[in-house]
């Protein structure tokens, strides 16, 4: 039994929803950064998916799985993530300076105004 053949076909690669740009020379596979900035390729189970997550107007073709990573790992992107879910970007910390200064003392005591000696409008 060993060397028989279970009878079973071979399963054949997923088909995937590819995300594509126009490209110099034709459509051009887009890749992506992880969350902790490496590339990656996406793939989508379904063209709808591909649109919810990307939006209408976004390009696609179809490409097995193993197509796909085949033309992304030259160009470092070494994943490949099936039907991904955006995440926020992470807001960035907003930096206050603290400033220093006179206006800044805290409030201040009000003084009449006095006529400066020997000016204009002081009585003699």
């Amino acid at each position: 039994m060993s060397g028989e053949r279970s009878g079973r076909r071979p399963t054949a690669a997923p088909v995937l929803y590819v995300p594509v740009r126009q490209g110099p020379k034709g459509c051009v596979a887009r890749l992506f950064r992880t969350p902790r900035g490496g590339r990656t390729a996406v793939g989508f189970t379904s063209a709808q998916r591909l649109r919810s997550t990307l939006g209408a107007a976004q390009r696609w073709v179809r490409l097995a799985e193993p197509a796909l990573r085949a033309l992304t790992e030259p160009l470092g992107a070494a994943a490949v993530i099936v039907d991904p879910v955006p995440q926020p970007r992470p807001r960035t910390a907003t930096v206050v300076r603290e400033v220093r200064g006179p206006a800044f003392l805290g409030p201040r005591r009000a003084r009449p105004l006095t006529a400066a000696a020997g000016g204009a409008g002081s009585p003699r």
